[in-house]
């Protein structure tokens, strides 16, 4: 394993100078995680820890790595994983707001648009999205996570933040880890639950997404709302 340091390393070679020489979509995946850790340790460049972080982990594990994985390279410690866990995490957002539809007209356009909010989940996520009269959509929020004790608390906050963005109406969406879009008895008995409350408060829940890996259950098109 070399030991020599960044400077070392010819002036064309390094990842900033390169940068600026050909442009960052012709960088190296390395040298893009060199370019945000910015330096490395007395006797080890930042490169070679760049390198050691693509030999222990693909880009796809990337999407999701946690600080202690970060930290058991040699080289990262906890501020550089924090900077670059920030950096990956900026990525997706920038990615999802990207493929984020103005208006959404159906349940698969829904779906197409948060799937990517569920991926890799390893927890039952609940989410909502706020429409105005027009479908637009106002603002999609993580109501909670997890499954326990949904009802009444929850149920409370889904609506609030409906009024304090003005919604007309609302899409539920959680995702079933497992894969299997099959509704529970308790997806069903919580979005009638649902719907109900829709009915009192006037802002009408006119969909219920389950999200799958690579599919859905919706209530709308299953005739259940």
């Amino acid at each position: 394993m070399s030991n020599y340091r960044i400077k070392d390393i010819p002036i064309m070679e390094r990842p900033r100078e390169r940068f600026v020489e050909v442009g960052v979509e012709n960088l190296t995946n390395s040298e893009l995680i060199a370019i945000i850790l910015k330096n490395g340790l007395k006797n080890r460049n930042v490169n070679d820890i760049a390198i050691d972080i693509l030999n222990k982990y693909s880009l796809n594990e990337l999407k999701d790595i946690s600080i202690n994985n970060l930290e058991s390279i040699n080289g990262i410690g906890k501020v550089k994983a924090i900077e670059l866990i920030s950096a990956i995490e900026l990525g997706k957002r920038i990615f999802l707001q990207k493929n984020s539809y103005n208006k959404l007209s159906s349940p698969k356009e829904i779906w197409e648009d948060a799937r990517y909010l569920f991926h890799s989940k390893k927890q039952e996520m609940f989410y909502c999205y706020y429409f105005n009269t027009k479908n637009d959509v106002l603002k999609k929020k993580c109501i909670f996570i997890g499954t326990n004790n949904r009802s009444t608390t929850h149920t409370r906050e889904i609506f609030m933040e409906a009024y304090k963005v003005g919604a007309s109406s609302i899409v539920c969406l959680h995702n079933h880890p497992s894969g299997d879009v099959t509704p529970s008895k308790e997806d069903i008995n919580f979005t009638n639950h649902l719907i109900e409350t829709g009915k009192i408060q006037g802002i009408p829940i006119i969909d219920h997404i389950i999200v799958g890996n690579d599919k859905y259950y919706s209530f709308y098109e299953d005739n259940n709302l």
